[in-house]
């Protein structure tokens, strides 16, 4: 284990320069299975990994300690887009796509984990996730909305923002959530699997449904009829 350890931190260390760089994560990463089998290359190392076949095109990109970027990963700020800040120990996995244009902003706290193919579309709004969240495979977030006015084609329509979208402290979003402009999704909140999101959840709340509403509470003791906004 030590020759290994020293192997990877020789790889490691042209991890971040250009052009070698992903060949360095390519060699530190070989033995490792696919998927999540390269975790423990961020979890040994204060830098962090990224999947050689990541793609960062980003001007800004800030991150905390011990991150991972998984295989197809896309992060990338468009021409006026702002900047994507990571918390320590986030997982961003296979073929997601982290997007900041035209304003927007994406910020993801410590322990939050993000499964496979879920969009962030940053565009005029911000997108901001807390710690210890939970989003699985799928999820797409849209912190602005278009135009549908009929005095013009739909590819020339504004885009404007509602306030963006703002999840909460250990929250879980199920498989293919959608979740859209100007909505607070509330700490401890679950959201099933395929719901739309189109208006605030309260905290410790479980919510489904297109449009998502409110199920039930994870803590009882708490009157319903202090949700009826949320239902």
């Amino acid at each position: 284990m030590e020759l290994r350890d020293r192997w990877e931190r020789w790889c490691l260390r042209f991890a971040r320069l250009p052009l070698i760089g992903v060949w360095g994560r390519w060699l530190a990463s070989r033995g490792y299975k696919p998927y999540t089998g390269a975790v423990p290359l961020a979890r040994h190392f204060p830098e962090g990994f990224d999947a050689p076949s990541a793609k960062l095109h980003c001007d800004e990109f800030h991150r905390g300690l011990n991150c991972f970027i998984g295989d197809g990963a896309l992060l990338m700020n468009e021409p006026g887009g702002g900047p994507i800040r990571f918390g320590n120990r986030v997982l961003i996995l296979g073929e997601s796509t982290l997007l900041t244009s035209a304003g927007g902003s994406i910020e993801i706290g410590d322990d939050t984990h993000v499964q496979p193919r879920c969009q962030f579309s940053a565009v005029k709004g911000k997108i901001r996730i807390g710690k210890k969240a939970e989003i699985a495979p799928g999820c797409a977030f849209y912190p602005y909305n278009h135009g549908t006015s009929a005095d013009r084609p739909i590819q020339d329509q504004p885009l404007e923002s509602r306030g963006g979208i703002t999840i909460g402290d250990d929250a879980w979003l199920g498989y293919g959530v959608a979740v859209l402009d100007g909505v607070r999704i509330g700490r401890g909140a679950i959201v099933a699997a395929g719901a739309v999101v189109v208006s605030d959840i309260p905290d410790m709340a479980i919510a489904g449904g297109v449009p998502a509403r409110v199920l039930k509470l994870r803590n009882p003791s708490n009157p319903l009829t202090e949700l009826k906004a949320g239902t």
